[in-house]
C-alpha cells in the first residue's frame, strides 16, 4: 500500500570517515572534481547529479558503512509508510540546515537506510 509519498531516487551517499584530509583526497581523485561543501563537519561532493559525502567521526554517530538516502517529497509521509511495512527508525526526522531534514530507519535484516526532503 503506498500514500502517494514517491521517492525521487537515490540522490545522496555518505561515507563515515575518520579521517576527513585523507579521505578527501580519495573521493577528489576518484570523482575528479573538487568538494562543492568542505567544512569541518562535513564534506560534499556534486557529481552525475548525486550528492557523495563524508561524514567526520561518523562511526560515533552511529554509521557503521556508507548510508544511501532516497529523496523524498514528504519525509514522515515515507517514514510512517516503511515503518508500518516493518521498518524501524534508526534516527527520527531532523533538520540539519537549510530546509534539509534527514531520517534513518534500518530495513528487517538491520540494513540503515536514509530518506532526505528538502
Amino acid at each position: 500500500m503506498t500514500t502517494g509519498s514517491s521517492t525521487q531516487g537515490i540522490k545522496t551517499v555518505l561515507h563515515p570517515v575518520s579521517d576527513l584530509a585523507a579521505a578527501k583526497a580519495v573521493y577528489s581523485a576518484l570523482l575528479g572534481v573538487a568538494p562543492t561543501t568542505d567544512e569541518p563537519y562535513y564534506v560534499g561532493y556534486e557529481t552525475g547529479g548525486q550528492q557523495i559525502g563524508l561524514v567526520p567521526n561518523g562511526a560515533e554517530q552511529g554509521m557503521t558503512s556508507p548510508v544511501a538516502h532516497w529523496h523524498v517529497p514528504d519525509i514522515e509521509a515515507k517514514l510512517a509508510e516503511v515503518i508500518a511495512a516493518g521498518a524501524k527508525v534508526k534516527e527520527p526526522t531532523r533538520d540539519v540546515g537549510g530546509g534539509r531534514l534527514v531520517a534513518t530507519f534500518t530495513d528487517p535484516d538491520g540494513n540503515v537506510l536514509g530518506l532526505i526532503q528538502g
